[in-house]
């Protein structure tokens, strides 16, 4: 009954005409949908599986649309339209070069076919293939002249393949078509600065504020680009040729401050920008914006910008309750290393907007660099109220009571976080059983650390602080050790440079008896090491004494403890001139 409804359905098109019908020499119809010649039979087969595959796509059953298609293409290969369709699904499947290949079939079977055609050329132009793609976008111009912007996509094209000079073309060809505009007139003017044709680099802005004398935007540009050049005689005379035209225009203001700080006058510059933050004819949103170009304009001159920390306060003073302001302000006292100010503000947004989730982790952040443990722990139980479905919270909170030894509070914490952590975030619950096993191993939970540790490596097999982790604490116990090489192992591969996994492969490989090698990786170690890390001189110690090198090992257990290693084993090294076994419960 399903299928004889689909097949009255396409009799209906057929009788609408929605599906046109040629006739060969033959006089047999063929379907546009596939240039070759097949049977009626076959053609009212791929007909039928080709208008199902386009309803289950439709539905969202892609699984079953991409068989349907796959049926068409067996029944007939040239088919565009079918290659066309299921290139789309090998994009989504990640498999960008059958997907180009579809469309390259596509294309050559249906050579009049814009989509097909642009379908290619866009594709070509995304993996990077900028001269096939040019080379299609410059066919597609000259076969579809009634369609101007395909020039903007050739000249993108040419740009990346630098072939500068002839992406200025298409630019003016597409100028001439659509007129003028800012976007187009700012392009060449790039390409041909990329040139080092100056000259013409500046006639396309002057062009541009020529065509429109009365937009005192385009002065503006202009001023700014003869600054970018320190010719701040033009840009003056630009920029009082715009404020001539628009007096309230209020990027005149920004650029005529960035003037005043590029010539040295830096109490001008700020009293620009005050004049227009207490302007009350304009808006807070007009007002945040000159201020916010004013602190880029600062950054870009790689100056300070603690000049605009007072704009701020004369702002904050007018829209008392603008949080996005206080935010805004935040931040740059953050980018300032002015942390306290910085709290300071935030704290008081999330007091107004309790749900300004990025607030909150700006504030968290802070708390987190400054290890200020009992903020963190304040920040977190608050935002698990607020955001119960962030599992961050939970994770950062387990951290705070893991460093105040609160074990319990802290398993508690990551189990319950395990249960709102969406299923296809595997990165993020393997981080969760990694915590639970460092957690269980400090509460001397070996057999239970050992299982988080093993259920972390399902969701993730290359987290590397797990791998470490486990891989070191089975050395210490000098239990499953080639378990535990191939662990460690894999961490160096991972990351070859990083000194703590050095140290624990040179470790198992000691443990081992393997010195010779120990030592190779210990050294590896030290040479990355940033930190002056203790623990590593004294196993490099332990390594020189079990090769024979007694003098060098004392001399690395004193390094040791002069770096500020405390250890009763360590002086018992030292004093005894030997190397001491620690236990497991003194590592």
């Amino acid at each position: 009954m399903y299928k004889s409804v689909k097949y009255i359905f396409f009799i209906l098109l057929l009788l609408a005409g929605t599906v046109q019908v040629q006739a060969d020499e033959d006089n047999k119809p063929v379907s546009p949908l596939h240039p070759a010649k097949i049977s009626e039979a076959d053609q009212r087969k791929f007909d039928y599986f080709f208008y199902e595959g386009l309803n289950l796509k439709t539905a969202g059953k892609f699984d079953a649309a991409y068989d349907a298609f796959n049926h068409c293409l067996a029944i007939d290969s040239t088919a565009s339209s079918v290659l066309y369709e299921l290139s789309s699904f090998y994009a989504q499947l990640n498999r960008p070069d059958k997907s180009l290949e579809m469309l390259r079939r596509a294309v050559a079977y249906s050579s009049d076919n814009f989509t097909y055609r642009m379908a290619l050329a866009t594709m070509s132009r995304n993996l990077g293939m900028y001269a096939e793609a040019a080379d299609e976008y410059e066919k597609l111009v000259k076969d579809f002249p009634s369609k101007p912007e395909l020039n903007y996509y050739l000249g993108d094209a040419l740009t990346q393949e630098g072939e500068i000079g002839k992406a200025i073309d298409a630019y003016d060809a597409l100028e001439s078509s659509i007129g003028m505009n800012e976007a187009l007139s700012m392009q060449k003017y790039k390409l041909y600065n990329s040139l080092e044709q100056s000259d013409k680099a500046f006639q396309e802005i002057e062009k541009l504020a020529d065509k429109f004398p009365m937009q005192s935007r385009y002065q503006i540009i202009l001023g700014d680009l003869h600054l970018e050049k320190n010719d701040t005689v033009k840009a003056l005379a630009c920029y009082e040729k715009a404020h001539a035209i628009d007096p309230e225009n209020p990027y005149y203001v920004v650029s005529m401050a960035n003037y005043y700080e590029v010539t040295g006058n830096k109490e001008a510059a700020e009293t620009q920008i005050r004049n227009a933050l207490i302007n009350e004819k304009l808006d807070v949103e007009t007002k945040v914006g000159i201020l916010s170009r004013y602190i880029l304009k600062l950054q870009q001159t790689q100056k300070g910008t603690e000049s605009a920390n007072a704009l701020f306060e004369t702002l904050l003073e007018q829209h008392p309750e603008d949080t996005d302001l206080k935010q805004m302000y935040g931040g740059l006292l953050i980018a300032q290393g002015k942390i306290d100010e910085a709290r300071f503000q935030l704290q008081l947004v999330t007091e107004m907007e309790p749900d300004n989730a990025p607030a909150w982790q700006q504030l968290l952040n802070l708390a987190l660099k400054s290890e200020d443990i009992p903020e963190i722990i304040r920040i977190c139980t608050r935002c698990q109220e607020l955001f119960p479905d962030a599992p961050e919270y939970y994770f950062y909170l387990g951290i705070a009571y893991y460093q105040q030894e609160k074990y319990q509070e802290a398993l508690n914490v990551y189990y319950a976080g395990l249960n709102i952590i969406p299923a296809e975030n595997l990165g993020l619950k393997s981080d969760f059983y990694g915590q639970i096993g460092d957690i269980y191993y400090q509460m001397k939970q070996m057999e239970q650390a050992y299982k988080s540790y093993d259920e972390a490596l399902k969701y993730n097999d290359k987290n590397v602080v797990v791998l470490n982790n486990y891989s070191y604490f089975l050395s210490l116990e000098k239990k499953d050790l080639k378990k535990a090489e191939r662990m460690s192992a894999q961490c160096v591969k991972l990351e070859p440079n990083n000194a703590t996994y050095l140290d624990t492969y040179a470790w198992i490989f000691f443990v081992q008896g393997s010195y010779t090698l120990a030592k190779m990786y210990i050294e590896s170690a030290l040479a990355n090491d940033t930190t002056k890390s203790s623990e590593l001189v004294d196993h490099y110690g332990d390594i020189l004494f079990m090769l024979g090198d007694k003098e060098n090992a004392v001399e690395q257990w004193k390094k040791a403890k002069e770096l500020g290693k405390e250890s009763e084993i360590l002086d018992r090294k030292i004093a005894e001139e030997k190397y001491i076994e620690e236990n497991v419960e003194n590592k």
